[in-house]
């Protein structure tokens, strides 16, 4: 049997790796500055989350949500005190997409209604309605285009008044920071005003922090460079620091019902251990503040390089959009073959950084003078 071919893949193979380094099967070194697609928060190969999933694994890796699990108990109080909602609720699923899925069903289920507004670029997952909240009509199956969903421009807030006030408006979702779109950031007038409409018309708001959460912005969240609060937050990629894993923070005024949601495998043993442990190496080793300065030192340090082709920085932290005046595709590509730097993309031109958290500023400088070469 052959894999089922749906990925344009890189001529490497990836064998091991440390930090925000790693080696392909070759023994070659790379600068990662990709994170294997932002999961990657605290690390490759943490020796303490290495140790964590060690030891849980040799006790018990997995039994269903049948019984209790003293880990998930344990995970969820010490992600409220990290993130600063102690009050909100946890549901811990195993992806982004199913986070998504599951917050616009709870929505559906809270207001009774059915229509979605998204954001124009908006990626939200490849699921039933993840998939058609996502601005992308090439991975939206017919089977999934029911027409629930609107999509309106980033920041224009009189477009997304004019659907609110008809009053049929489910749920609202969005990335505070756009991670596919192009790294296009939402504003904190738009997004407050927005809050403040879905207050007055029953609508539900859901910031999704599937890439642009967990520290990687230089807060906890990228909502919280905004002052908002929304009534749910979905998180995973680097939750669990590449072990599948996702979750829904869910505000007090919903209230649970039995048979309404539901999972296999989310929260188990296993990816609770692993989450509670990327917790604690987050703490102790302040990536969230690494995070905001690195991300800040490392937008600067490329403005100031005055690279050519490179027409704007973007980004919080160490989210990062680098737009080109060229298409992504060979630079990109020079980077892996020639500078061995993984990136990632998005859109056309546009070079998108998802490093580790712990990246350092002499890596940082590193990863500055690879791209001056290639461009």
């Amino acid at each position: 049997m052959e894999l089922f071919d749906v990925y344009p893949l890189m001529d490497v193979t990836i064998a091991r790796g440390k930090g925000c380094k790693v080696w392909d099967s070759e023994g070659q070194e790379y600068l990662d500055l990709y994170g294997g697609h932002a999961v990657i928060s605290v690390g490759h190969c943490h020796p303490h989350y290495v140790e964590a999933m060690t030891k849980q694994l040799q006790t018990l890796g997995f039994y269903s949500n049948s019984v209790q699990n003293p880990l998930q108990k344990e995970f969820a109080k010490r992600l409220g005190k990290a993130c600063g909602y102690e009050d909100y609720k946890l549901f811990l699923v195993n992806s982004g997409a199913e986070a998504n899925e599951n917050a616009l069903k709870l929505a559906s289920f809270y207001n009774g209604r059915t229509r979605i507004l998204s954001l124009e670029k908006a990626f939200h997952g490849r699921t039933s309605l993840a998939v058609e909240a996502t601005a992308n009509p090439k991975i939206i199956a017919p089977i999934n285009a029911n027409g629930h969903v609107t999509y309106l421009p980033l920041n224009d807030i009189e477009a997304w008044k004019t659907e609110l006030e008809k009053g049929d408006v489910c749920a609202c979702i969005l990335e505070c920071i756009q991670g596919v779109g192009g790294i296009r950031l939402v504003e904190a007038d738009f997004l407050q005003e927005l809050q403040r409409l879905c207050h007055t018309y029953g609508t539900v708001l859901i910031c999704d922090e599937i890439q642009c959460g967990y520290g990687r912005s230089g807060k906890f969240f990228a909502h919280q460079h905004l002052g908002v609060r929304p009534d749910m937050i979905t998180v995973a990629k680097g939750i669990c620091n590449g072990f599948p894993m996702s979750g829904l923070l869910i505000s007090p005024e919903f209230t649970p019902v039995y048979g309404q949601l539901g999972t296999t495998f989310g929260g188990n043993h296993l990816a609770c251990a692993g989450a509670i442990a990327v917790l604690e190496i987050m703490e102790e080793e302040r990536l969230v503040e690494n995070a905001a300065e690195v991300g800040e030192y490392l937008m600067q340090s490329i403005r100031e390089a005055q690279i050519p082709h490179v027409v704007e920085v973007r980004g919080r932290g160490l989210m990062i959009g680098i737009e080109l005046d060229i298409p992504y595709k060979e630079p990109r590509q020079k980077l892996v073959k020639e500078q061995h730097c993984f990136t990632g993309c998005s859109g056309t031109n546009v070079l998108r950084l998802l490093p580790p958290l712990c990246l350092t500023k002499v890596e940082a400088d590193c990863f500055v003078e690879k791209l001056r070469k290639v461009l």
